[in-house]
């Protein structure tokens, strides 16, 4: 899975958003607020073409203000979510305020059009110090995303029930077109530092990503190196200062125009500030199309977090089981002594006169004899037993890597089914006595479902319980099962008792078998196919853990399989 940077909403970012959703929400009449997570407030408003949902986030490396698609029900009943909800019932939202280069928003409602705002939703975008308020007719807060406590801040502590105090005003200057170049340039050198430093200190809006984007121009003199926000201001050509200059003119030009193109770059930024020649195909709303890009860095971003711990969770389960088993190995060995020691207690009694004490000393080589004998079946019951836990692993880890390269299936979906490989790999491995459930009870198994081209439906496990729910439970007579051969992975149902199965829907079968097993890299893989009346669960053994008794064998292309997902959408 490609890393690639997120980019945070500056000012000039957020400009672009206010303009586009002044076209769309202004005015619209607020419904609901939900708080998803710890750090977003979801916000829906009432429009005369629908509903549209705005997102506030004040999370220190993505905060944020963008349109977000119609989101899931959750977070409705947190104490910001009812709060915000409690304060804005009936109101409209008349106008967002954004003043001069500063990155806060002002959301003012009043009960209807043109008269007086009665509440304020304030929205700071201030990196690791970003907030949201809501605040009452006499600005003071009745509702905070996040606490300041005095010994947190001296000169800003916020609270409930204290009135509103704005941010520090910037001490940089604001930019301005009508500035003329030898004065902007002898400002911007004025210390030798580099020139991304000089933009930041000296004028106000700057960001990392602004930087970046102006300094991105064509070389005119072949002489002369790339600019970048590290090349020293005492480096840079008389040819770069004037095309810089050209550049920062069209920045401060869009923003007073309030001209906005959203176009993506390839290393995973973007920019809103373009020329016309940018203008992209996509006609969803600006702040919709951001809305998407930071869910969809956001989501991956957390893939990837949830992965390595379950990675992590495999790896410590395995070396644990291994080391356990490992013990089991050498009681084992040491129990083919039993032998040797009733061979040394024969040769006592076969003395011609053996004392007491050599009788005695006959006796306990016996007993430890015997202990050893009958320790031998626990120990190879225990064996067993690790042995099972170890496959268990190591077909979670084929889940794993499965649900990591299933790039034409959605981040939030596959996020799910890791916390939910992860819940199943806790609640299998820890011992029935130290198991604590920390959430509400799993629901219904929710494997992948594809339809073939008869209209058929073939289910794919992506867990252990997933895997014996299609295959044990919900499966019905004249369904077929599918599964790679001696190799741990997915188990794979057609649902061939709806209609009879075509030999196209079989090799699709078998192909999705071969993706979705360890054997996935190579060209051709064997699969099993069985009908489900002959599948028995092995009792003892973890979930899906089957045995068939009649199967056919059919040779299947992992790389079919793939092209298929990318195209279907499962």
């Amino acid at each position: 899975m490609a890393k690639s940077t997120l980019q945070v909403m500056d000012l000039t970012s957020l400009r672009a958003v206010l303009r586009d959703l002044e076209a769309q929400i202004i005015p619209s009449r607020f419904e609901k607020a939900q708080q998803p997570n710890q750090q977003s407030l979801q916000l829906g408003f009432r429009t005369l073409k629908g509903m549209i949902w705005l997102e506030l986030s004040w999370q220190a490396d993505a905060a944020r203000l963008v349109q977000i698609p119609a989101p899931s029900r959750i977070g409705g009943g947190s104490t910001l979510a009812q709060q915000v909800q409690h304060g804005l019932r009936q109101l409209a939202l008349v106008a967002m305020e954004q003043r001069q280069f500063e990155r806060v928003v002002l959301f003012h409602f009043a009960p209807r059009p043109g008269e007086t705002t009665v509440r304020t939703l304030v929205l700071e975008l201030m990196g690791r110090h970003s907030n949201v308020l809501l605040l009452d007719d006499q600005k003071r807060i009745t509702a905070i995303a996040r606490q300041v406590r005095q010994h947190q801040s001296r000169v800003r502590p916020l609270s409930s029930g204290d009135p509103y105090v704005p941010p520090p005003s910037l001490q940089s200057l604001p930019p301005t077109a009508e500035e003329p170049i030898e004065q902007w340039k002898r400002r911007l050198t004025l210390v030798p530092v580099d020139l991304g430093k000089a933009l930041r200190e000296t004028y106000q809006g700057i960001s990392p990503a602004l930087t970046r984007q102006l300094i991105g121009f064509p070389v005119e003199d072949a002489s002369s190196a790339p600019l970048s926000a590290t090349t020293p201001v005492t480096e840079i050509s008389h040819s770069q200062w004037v095309q810089l200059h050209r550049r920062w003119t069209r920045w401060l030009d869009s923003l007073n125009r309030g001209d906005f193109i959203l176009h993506f770059e390839a290393a995973g930024g973007y920019r809103v500030w373009n020329d016309p020649a940018d203008s992209p195909s996509d006609k969803q709303p600006l702040s919709l199309r951001l809305g998407i890009y930071y869910r969809d860095h956001l989501n991956q971003q957390q893939l990837r977090r949830e992965s390595q711990e379950l990675r992590q969770l495999l790896d410590q389960s395995r070396s644990r089981e291994q080391a356990q088993r490992q013990e089991q190995v050498k009681r084992l060995n040491d129990s083919g002594d039993a032998d040797a020691l009733q061979h040394q207690a024969d040769a006592i009694f076969c003395q011609p006169a053996p004392d007491r004490e050599s009788i005695e000393k006959a006796q306990k080589l016996y007993q430890r004899a015997r202990r050893l004998r009958r320790s031998i079946p626990l120990i190879e019951e225990r064996l067993t037993h690790h042995d099972q836990r170890l496959a268990l692993i190591e077909g979670s880890e084929s889940f794993l890597t499965d649900l990591m390269q299933a790039d034409w299936d959605d981040a939030e979906d596959r996020s799910r089914q890791l916390r939910e490989l992860k819940a199943e790999l806790e609640d299998l491995l820890t011992p029935r006595r130290r198991r604590r459930r920390s959430g509400p009870p799993p629901g219904q198994p929710q494997p992948l479902e594809i339809r073939s081209r008869n209209g058929l439906v073939i289910q794919v496990g992506r867990n252990h319980r997933q895997n014996e729910w299609i295959s044990l439970r919900q499966a019905r007579t004249g369904d077929l099962w599918f599964h790679a051969q001696e190799c741990p992975g997915s188990h794979v149902v057609l649902k061939a008792s709806a209609a009879v199965a075509s030999e196209q829907d079989l090799q699709l079968a078998a192909d999705l078998a071969a993706w979705f097993s360890r054997a996935k890299g190579n060209r051709r893989v064997p699969v099993v196919m069985s009908a489900v009346e002959h599948l028995q669960r092995i009792p003892g053994t973890a979930p899906g853990t089957v045995r068939h008794r009649e199967a056919e064998l059919l040779w299947a292309e992992p790389d079919r399989a793939r092209e298929t997902l990318k195209q279907e959408n499962p």
